[in-house]
C-alpha cells in the first residue's frame, strides 16, 4: 500500500499542474472575431503562404462578413389596414331587459275550492274571459234568498202606494215600504257582487302562463294561481348615466340586440323617462316600446341597447384589434417606410368591432391589426403571406454573391488559400450548420496541409470558435 501511494501522489500532482497550465494558456488566447468583422473564411482576402488571411474590404459593414447587410432580425409578419373616415351617429350603449306591455299574476279575492279551470296553459285568451271558477254554492244560495226578499219588498211597496192613494194608510207607511225595498235591493246587488268574485277573469288580452293550482285545490285570498302577459308590443327598460339627462328625450330612436338572437337588431322608441334619478347609481331609468311582430321576443330577455342622438359627425376609425392597451393608455403601431412606429391614441365611441380615434393618427395612415406582440419601436415589418423585401432572404450576402453562403470580395466561394493548395473550410454560412440564418460565425480552423493548405476536398476540421485562424494551413 505505501508503495502504491508513493506512485499515485506524483501522478495526481503532475495532472493538476498540467490542467492549470492548460487553463492559463486557454484564458490568454484571444476570442474569435465576431461575425461580420471580416473573418478569414467569410469575405477575407486570401493570405500569403504561411500567413493568416487578412480581413476583406468592408469588414463588418455591407458586404463584409456574415452579419453584414442581412445580419439584423428578420422582418415581422403583420396584417395592416388604413385609417378610415366614417360618419358616426352619436350614441350611448347600455344594457336592459324586455318587459311585457302588461303583466299580471291572477289571484283569487275569496277563499274556496277550485271547481273549474277554463284555460290551457300558454294559449291566448281574450279580455274578460273566465279562467278559474271557485265553488260558489253558498253565495249563490244567498243571492237567491236576497232576490226572494227583494220580490216581497217590491209587492209590499206596490200595495202601500195603492192604499196611500185611497187614504187607508199614512204617507209614513209608504215611506217605510220604499225604504225596505231599497235595502233589499242593495242586499241583492251585494250578493251578486260577492258571487262574481268566485270567478277569476282575464283583465286584458294576452298569453296565459303556467298555473300553480289544480282542480280541487283549496285556495286562499291572494294566493298566486297563474300569470297573464301581453307581449305585443313590448317594453325595454334600461339605465343611462345622469350626465346624458339633457340629451335623452321622449321620441328618440334606439336599436338593440339580444344574446339569444345573435346577428339580429331591433328598433324601438323612447316613450317615458323616470323623473327620479337613482341616487345609488346616478342613473336614469328610460323606457322604450318595441314591436313584437310574430311574438319572437319574450319578456325578460337581456338586451344590449344603443340609444341614438339626433346629431351625427365624421370621425376616424380603426378596427378594435389595432389597439394595444398599456395601463390606462391605448396605442397603435403605424407602418412608416416599412418600419413600425408606436403612437399613443385617444379613443372615442366603439361600435361593431371598430373604434373611433380622436387623436394620434391621420386619415389613410397604415396601422397594424395583427402581429403587434412581436413588434417594437422601429421594427422592420412585412405583410403576412408575402416574402420579405427584395434581396433580404435571411442569408448573409456580399459582393453580389447568392444568398446562403458567406462570400469573399469576388463573389466566389471563399475557401482559404495559400500557395497552390486549397483550404477545406472556407465556405462559411452556406455550408456550416452553425453559420446559417442571418450570417453565422465564420469558421477559422481548417485541416493543416503538409506545410501548405489542406488538400482539396478534404473533410472540414472541427470548428474552433474561440481561436483565431492559424498562421499555417488555416482558412
Amino acid at each position: 500500500m505505501p508503495s502504491i501511494a508513493k506512485i499515485l501522489v506524483p501522478i495526481v500532482i503532475a495532472a493538476a499542474v498540467a490542467g492549470g497550465g492548460y487553463a492559463f494558456y486557454a484564458s490568454r488566447q484571444p476570442s474569435s472575431p465576431a461575425a461580420g468583422a471580416g473573418g478569414a473564411a467569410a469575405g477575407g482576402v486570401p493570405g500569403a503562404k504561411g500567413q493568416a488571411a487578412a480581413p476583406g474590404p468592408g469588414g463588418g459593414g455591407p458586404g463584409g462578413g456574415a452579419a453584414g447587410k442581412g445580419g439584423g432580425p428578420p422582418p415581422v409578419a403583420v396584417e395592416v389596414t388604413r385609417v378610415a373616415l366614417q360618419s358616426l351617429a352619436v350614441s350611448i350603449t347600455a344594457v336592459g331587459s324586455l318587459r311585457s306591455d302588461e303583466s299580471v299574476t291572477l289571484r283569487p279575492e275569496v277563499s274556496g275550492r277550485v271547481s273549474e279551470i277554463l284555460f290551457r296553459e300558454g294559449e291566448r285568451v281574450a279580455k274578460g274571459a273566465t279562467l278559474v271558477r271557485i265553488d260558489a254554492s253558498v253565495p249563490r244560495a244567498e243571492l237567491e234568498q236576497v232576490r226572494a226578499n227583494l220580490s216581497l219588498a217590491k209587492s209590499k211597496l206596490d200595495r202601500t202606494r195603492d192604499l196611500e192613494k185611497k187614504g187607508f194608510v199614512s204617507q209614513q207607511a209608504r215611506d217605510e215600504a220604499e225604504s225596505g225595498y231599497r235595502v233589499t235591493e242593495a242586499a241583492a246587488a251585494l250578493a251578486e257582487a260577492r258571487l262574481a268574485k268566485y270567478e277569476v277573469r282575464a283583465p286584458f288580452a294576452g298569453i296565459i302562463g303556467l298555473r300553480s293550482v289544480s282542480l280541487g285545490d283549496y285556495v286562499r285570498e291572494g294566493q298566486d294561481m297563474v300569470n297573464l302577459e301581453s307581449i305585443d308590443p313590448l317594453k325595454v327598460d334600461f339605465r343611462v348615466p345622469e350626465v346624458y339627462l339633457t340629451q335623452t328625450k321622449v321620441g328618440q330612436t334606439l336599436q338593440f340586440s339580444l344574446d339569444a338572437m345573435p346577428g339580429r337588431t331591433f328598433d324601438g322608441r323612447v316613450f317615458a323617462i323616470n323623473p327620479m334619478i337613482d341616487a345609488g347609481g346616478r342613473s336614469i331609468v328610460v323606457r322604450a316600446q318595441v314591436k313584437n311582430v310574430g311574438g319572437a321576443l319574450r319578456p325578460g330577455m337581456f338586451a344590449r341597447v344603443r340609444l341614438l342622438f339626433d346629431d351625427k359627425k365624421e370621425g376616424l376609425t380603426v378596427p378594435e384589434t389595432a389597439l394595444v392597451p398599456q395601463g390606462a393608455d391605448q396605442f397603435v403601431f403605424r407602418v412608416v417606410d416599412g418600419r413600425a412606429q408606436r403612437s399613443r391614441v385617444e379613443i372615442g365611441q366603439r361600435r361593431d368591432g371598430v373604434v373611433e380615434v380622436i387623436t394620434g393618427v391621420a386619415k389613410d395612415d397604415v396601422v397594424v391589426v395583427a402581429g403587434q406582440l412581436k413588434l417594437r419601436e422601429g421594427s422592420q415589418v412585412r405583410l403576412a403571406g408575402q416574402g420579405g423585401p427584395p434581396g433580404r432572404d435571411g442569408a448573409a450576402k456580399d459582393g453580389g454573391g447568392k444568398g446562403g453562403a458567406a462570400r469573399d470580395g469576388s463573389g466566389k466561394d471563399g475557401p482559404a488559400k495559400d500557395g497552390g493548395g486549397k483550404g477545406a473550410a472556407g465556405k462559411g454560412a452556406g455550408e456550416d450548420p452553425a453559420a446559417k440564418g442571418a450570417g453565422g460565425v465564420a469558421r477559422d480552423a481548417a485541416p493543416a496541409g503538409k506545410g501548405q493548405g489542406g488538400p482539396k476536398g478534404a473533410p472540414p476540421a472541427a470548428a474552433d470558435v474561440t481561436a483565431p485562424a492559424r498562421a499555417k494551413g488555416g482558412a
